[in-house]
């Protein structure tokens, strides 16, 4: 038999089932043993995540609030993030169109080879990056058996920021397009709806938060890369240097505090991108 609760925020007695009523399970004190777990995974969170950014961000303001603006706006500093944080914001956008079209293909469609291709999409996931930044040279540098070199170019940034960041939006987006009903689908176009309004109005808003998932790794990713770069690019100042290599600049000149603001820089673009795209997938998906 149901019974009626007492409701610690109004005061008021609330029906089972009803909004406001909540089951004792959800008041309950943690147990030993979850409390236990929780306490362990905090201390592991923070001395492996949260004690270091912090440790950083205290570093960049060693030199104080003109130690920090100086660094931040020298022009070799200046034309590192640009870059950097321009071609991230690229790299993502053509992978959230990129990496959905090949979700696509290896879920909805089949085609010999599809199981290779399913595997070979890992490959920047376990290939360590300076050997594909060596594979990208060999590819795409002076001696290209293609015939195109974009070494030491603004292109190789592109290219090799591509290259590395491609799964993560196909990874993200691959498991829901598994899980999507085509009942759905199959009733949606037997009321008459056209392919496109069928994906825009059914299949699109479920793979929103996907979309969003994976363009967040994929942006994090690629303003923190390094060893992909260091070698098709050239690491030109002011040209083809990104932020990471300005930093392993700093620290090799024993500006440990100057590293820490570019690394304090990238943190917070990271963070705002994060936040902005949980955002906008947000207001996307209710006005779905």
């Amino acid at each position: 038999m149901s019974t009626s609760t007492l409701s610690t925020e109004t005061g008021r007695v609330v029906p089972p089932g009803k909004p406001g009523h909540r089951s004792a399970r959800s008041v309950n004190a943690l147990g030993r043993g979850s409390g236990l777990a929780l306490g362990i995974s905090l201390v592991w969170f923070s001395l492996l995540v949260l004690i270091p950014l912090a440790a950083v961000v205290v570093k960049s303001t060693t030199g104080g609030w003109s130690g920090f603006t100086d660094t931040l706006t020298n022009d070799q500093t200046m034309a590192a993030l640009r870059l950097t944080i321009g071609q991230s914001l690229l790299v993502t956008m053509v992978n959230v169109v990129m990496g959905t079209m090949i979700a696509w293909v290896l879920v909805r469609d089949r085609f010999p080879g599809a199981a290779i291709l399913d595997v070979i999409i890992d490959l920047p996931f376990a290939l360590p990056t300076i050997v594909a930044g060596l594979v990208l040279l060999s590819l795409y540098g002076p001696k290209s058996p293609l015939g195109v070199n974009v070494a030491s170019t603004r292109t190789a940034v592109f290219v090799a920021l591509a290259f590395v960041t491609l799964p993560f939006i196909v990874r993200t987006v691959q498991p829901v397009l598994e899980e999507l009903e085509p009942d759905v689908e199959e009733a949606a176009s037997s009321l008459g709806a056209s392919g496109f309004t069928t994906f825009r109005r059914v299949i699109l808003p479920s793979l929103v938060p996907a979309i969003a998932a994976g363009a967040a790794l994929s942006f994090a990713r690629a303003i923190s890369e390094y060893g992909s770069l260091v070698l098709i690019t050239g690491n030109l100042p002011n040209r083809t240097e990104v932020a990471s290599v300005r930093i392993v600049g700093f620290i090799e000149g024993n500006n440990t505090a100057g590293a820490a603001v570019i690394a304090t820089v990238l943190l917070v673009s990271a963070l705002a991108v994060i936040v902005a795209l949980d955002l906008i997938q947000r207001r996307v998906a209710r006005r779905w």
